[in-house]
C-alpha cells in the first residue's frame, strides 16, 4: 500500500469522519456486500426459461426423453452448446448438474480415494497433499482444501493479476507432493483481471515433479463483460496438449451467473483420459443428470450467439453498479494516496486494498454502521492475509441506492482506520 498517506491531511478531517459515521449508524441499515450474487433483476432475464418446456416438449433433438434416466455426460446439444461456451471440442466435455463448485469438490474427492488417470497411488495414500493457491483468490477453493487437509501454499499475484511464476515453477519442479493448484483465470475472483498468455504457456509447459499434477481452471466468468472491451485468454487445455501435458488441466464452468444462479447447468472440459476417468466414477454416483435442465437451456440460449446477447442484458443491469462503487471511491479516496482498487472489465467483484493492517478493522467498523462485506482474509488460504489489507467488493446485488450509502460508509471507515492505525 502507499506509503506516503499525507496523516496531517487525513486528521484534518477526522472529526468530519467520524460525525458522519455515526450519522450512518444511527440510520439502522442493513446492507449486504458480502457475495456475488445476482441481483433479482438479473435472475428476472431467464424467466420464460421456467416454462419454455410444455407438457410434451421433452425429448432432445435425438429424440431422448430427458425425463427417463441416461444421458451420463449430457446431451449431445448441451455438449455442443458448453463446448463453444468452454473453448473445448464435443468429446472434451462433461455436463453436470447445477453447480460448478460441486464439479471441483469431486475431483478433488476422487484423486483422493482413487487417484487421478494417471497416478500412482490414490493422493490420500500419500503423506500429504499440497496445493499452490494464488491470493488473494476464490475462498470456496481454499474450503474445499481446508476441508481435506490439503495443506495450501500461497502464491501471491503481480501487478497485472498473474500469479508469481517464478515461484510456482521452482515450486512444482521441486516436491512431488504438490499434486495441483487453483485459479480464477479471466475476470479473477477478486481482483477482476485477467491470466496473460504468457503465464498460460508457462502453466501448460511447465516441469512439474509430481506427474498427475492439476490445474483447476476455474473459468466462472468467461462470459461476463461489463463493457464492450472484452478481455481474451489463450486456451490452457490447447497449451497443454501442445506441450504433452494432456491431462493437466480442467476447464471448469457453469451458468450459474448467466440463467439461474439455484438451477443453472456445470460443465468441465479436460482430455479424453480424464473424460474417460470422471465418467467411471460418474456411473458409480448417478445414472443421470437433469437432462430437463439442459433441455431448458438449449431451447432459451439456442447457441452462444444466444448467451452473449443475454450477458449483455446482465451487463447493462451491474455495469451501473461497479461505475458507482468506482465513483465513491475515487471521489472519497482518490487523492488521498490511502488505498487502490481495481477498474475491472468483467467478472463479479472490485479488488479493494487499504492501508497494512486495517482491512480487519475496515469490515468491523463497517458493519457496526450496519454494512456487511466479505470476511477480511477471506481471499487467502487459511483466511490469512498477510498484510491484512486486502477486502473483497461484491456489487452486483445491492440497489445504486443501497451501494452509494454501503460505500461511502466502506470509505470513511478506512479513513477512520488510517488515521487510528497510522
Amino acid at each position: 500500500m502507499p506509503e506516503t498517506i499525507n496523516i496531517d491531511a487525513l486528521k484534518a478531517d477526522e472529526a468530519s469522519l467520524r460525525a458522519r459515521y455515526q450519522k450512518f449508524k444511527n440510520m439502522g441499515l442493513r446492507l449486504d456486500m458480502t457475495r456475488g450474487k445476482p441481483a433479482p433483476e438479473q435472475l428476472d432475464l431467464a424467466n420464460d426459461m421456467i416454462n419454455i418446456l410444455s407438457a410434451k416438449d421433452y425429448k432432445d433433438i435425438n429424440g431422448v426423453d430427458c425425463r427417463n434416466y441416461g444421458g451420463l455426460d449430457g446431451l449431445a446439444e448441451a455438449k455442443k452448446l458448453f463446448a463453444d461456451f468452454l473453448e473445448v471440442n464435443t468429446d472434451e466435455i462433461i455436463i453436470g448438474g447445477n453447480a460448478s463448485l460441486n464439479i471441483m469438490h469431486d475431483i478433488i474427492v476422487r484423486a483422493i480415494t482413487h487417484g487421478t488417470c494417471d497416478s500412482d497411488t490414490p493422493w490420500g495414500k500419500l503423506n500429504k497433499i499440497k496445493f499452490l493457491c494464488p491470493a488473494p483468490g476464490y475462498d470456496r477453493h481454499f474450503a474445499i482444501c481446508e476441508h481435506f487437509g490439503i495443506e495450501m501454499i500461497t502464491i501471491g499475484l503481480e501487478d497485472n493479476g498473474d500469479p508469481k511464476m517464478d515461484e510456482v515453477q521452482k515450486l512444482v519442479a521441486n516436491d512431488d507432493s504438490i499434486k495441483g493448484m487453483w485459479f480464477v483465470p479471466k475476470y479473477g475472483n477478486p481482483t477482476g483481471l485477467s491470466v496473460s498468455d504468457a503465464t498460460v504457456d508457462k502453466l501448460a509447459s511447465m516441469p512439474t515433479a509430481a506427474k498427475d499434477f492439476r490445474i483447476m481452471w476455474d473459468n466462472a466468468y468467461t462470459v461476463h463483460h461489463l463493457n464492450d472491451n472484452h478481455d481474451k485468454i489463450k486456451n490452457l487445455l490447447e497449451a497443454c496438449k501442445a506441450n504433452g501435458n494432456d491431462n493437466r488441466a480442467f476447464i471448469i464452468g457453469s451458468t450459474s451467473k448467466v440463467s439461474f444462479a439455484g438451477a443453472g447447468v456445470s460443465m468441465v472440459g479436460c482430455s479424453q483420459a480424464n473424460i474417460a476417468w470422471l465418467k467411471s466414477h460418474l456411473s458409480i454416483q448417478t445414472i443421470g443428470p437433469d437432462k430437463l435442465n439442459q433441455l431448458r437451456h438449449i431451447k432459451f440460449f439456442k447457441n452462444m450467439d444466444g448467451i452473449k446477447a443475454h450477458m449483455q442484458k446482465h451487463a447493462a443491469i451491474i455495469k451501473p453498479k461497479f461505475e458507482k462503487v468506482l465513483e465513491i471511491l475515487e471521489n472519497e479516496l482518490g487523492k488521498k494516496n490511502i488505498a487502490k482498487w481495481s477498474n475491472p472489465n468483467g467478472g463479479y467483484f472490485i479488488n479493494f486494498d487499504v492501508p497494512n493492517n486495517c482491512a480487519k478493522k475496515v469490515v468491523a467498523m463497517a458493519s457496526e454502521a450496519g454494512v456487511k462485506l466479505t470476511g477480511a482474509g477471506a481471499t487467502f488460504p487459511y483466511k490469512k492475509d498477510p498484510n491484512d489489507c486486502n477486502i473483497r467488493i461484491a456489487p452486483t446485488l445491492p440497489s445504486i441506492t443501497e451501494i452509494a450509502q454501503a460505500m461511502e460508509i466502506v470509505a470513511i471507515c478506512v479513513q477512520i482506520a488510517a488515521i487510528e492505525n497510522l
